[in-house]
């Protein structure tokens, strides 16, 4: 029993193991309170410290950052790569800012200001200032000897890049190819002339799509002039991709903006970054009710058919966001653009009128059974309207919001839904009122 209180006492950071990856080890500081991280970081060897770093949350890093003298940040920072310590320089507060610079070396201060000048969202926001770099006189040997003294400063060896002497950008090499080349050839003799690069403005979800569709580790980046500013690596593409695919949920849920980490969000954070969606949508719904108002002597006549209300506008809802989802995904990949929207309109039709014609066969059955033909007719017909309508106005959507220069991520969830049950009440109480009252 005494055995067992003591391992209940026992620090955590006893279980903090500095042979575990860094990945791990992020995970466990996660739980720690910050002096607890604290010590825990410190006490790992200062480069798997700073690896250990970069893998912490944003909000675990500024909140490290606090308790961190400013020695300790400092030393941390600069065995950071490149693009890992502008991400944390930009999350950090003005006063923090100017703290951590006098603490680093003047090429770590001009290195973070550098990268943390491009505009956010751009290539040059994620990209690191930690390659390689050849020239064509060189020969393999020399080339090989090179890369071997600089590989523990570089994010990768496996493709370097060959610049000329005013560092604009000419080809790249392989390490396969120096490694099974003769010790005498030129670079310019092994070297692939064509390779592709991005600009430093490109936005970066762009960059990372280019990274995963020519399967590359990295793709250099060039400014203006062709010169060689930093690299992307494939590491950072998935995090782009990543960060991409939250944001785009997130606007799907009618949210304002992106919130980092949901877990940790506070319940202000969360209550703000909902709220003013969700309150235009209750004004938006206002006019379901109106639609109702509309045909209230259709409703007094014929109270059955307010059992089919839900099942229709729940059906052109759920078609909707079925048809916005998957468009916002296929223009988010690239398979679709604006000039396909004609085209997947005709498309969405076909499968819009199946998809209708399917559902009104099934809830006609039940409209013969609650009201006799004519209730089952009117069911069918707004049933299969309701879902076709729904069907179009999601595909199109998205299109539209594009047009307008605005997110198409936000034309899903809660406004598709919100449309649906105001053309779904018009609908069917319209094609009510024409049948039934004449």
């Amino acid at each position: 029993m005494v055995d067992e209180a003591r391992e209940k006492e026992r620090p955590r950071e006893a279980v903090f193991d500095a042979s575990q990856h860094p990945a791990d080890l992020a995970e466990l500081l996660e739980e720690m309170n910050l002096d607890q991280a604290r010590a825990s970081l410190l006490s790992l060897p200062l480069s798997l410290g700073a690896d250990t770093f970069a893998y912490l949350d944003p909000e675990t890093q500024v909140g490290l950052a606090k308790v961190l003298t400013r020695g300790e940040l400092a030393a941390i920072v600069t065995e950071m790569n490149g693009d890992d310590r502008a991400d944390l320089f930009n999350r950090l507060t003005p006063k923090q800012q100017n703290a951590l610079l006098p603490g680093l070396a003047q090429a770590e201060r001009e290195d973070i200001r550098r990268l943390a000048a491009h505009e956010e969202g751009t290539a040059g926001a994620i990209m690191t200032s930690d390659y390689a770099t050849l020239t064509v006189n060189l020969t393999v040997k020399d080339a090989l000897g090179k890369l071997r003294r600089e590989a523990p400063d570089k994010e990768t060896i496996y493709r370097t890049y060959v610049l000329d002497a005013d560092r604009r950008l000419i080809g790249s090499v392989r390490l396969q190819t120096l490694i099974l080349a003769s010790p005498k050839q030129k670079i310019a003799e092994v070297m692939e002339r064509e390779t592709r690069a991005v600009s430093v403005s490109d936005d970066q979800e762009e960059v990372a799509q280019a990274i995963a569709k020519y399967d590359v580790i990295a793709l250099p980046v060039v400014d203006e002039d062709g010169r060689l500013v930093g690299i992307v690596t494939h590491d950072d593409a998935i995090d782009v991709l990543q960060a991409e695919a939250t944001e785009d949920f997130q606007k799907a849920a009618m949210m304002t903006s992106m919130v980092e980490n949901i877990g940790t969000a506070s319940i202000k954070l969360l209550y703000r970054k909902r709220v003013y969606w969700l309150v235009l949508l209750v004004f938006g719904n206002l006019l379901s009710g109106a639609g109702l108002a509309l045909y209230e002597e259709t409703i007094a006549a014929y109270v059955v058919l307010v059992f089919f209300l839900p099942v229709l506008i729940a059906s052109g809802g759920n078609a909707g966001s079925q048809s916005s989802t998957l468009t916002i995904r296929a223009m988010a990949t690239g398979d679709v653009e604006m000039k396909d929207w004609g085209r997947m309109l005709l498309r969405e039709l076909s499968v819009a009128l199946a998809l209708g014609l399917t559902m009104a066969f099934a809830v006609s059955a039940i409209g013969l059974f609650r009201g006799g033909l004519e209730l089952a007719f009117v069911v069918a017909i707004s049933m299969l309207i309701i879902v076709v309508a729904g069907s179009l106005v999601g595909m199109s959507m998205p299109f539209l919001l594009s047009r307008l220069g605005l997110d198409p991520a936000t034309a899903s969830g809660p406004l598709i839904t919100s449309l649906a049950d105001i053309m779904g009440v018009l609908v069917y109480f319209s094609i009510a009122t024409a049948f039934l009252i004449g």
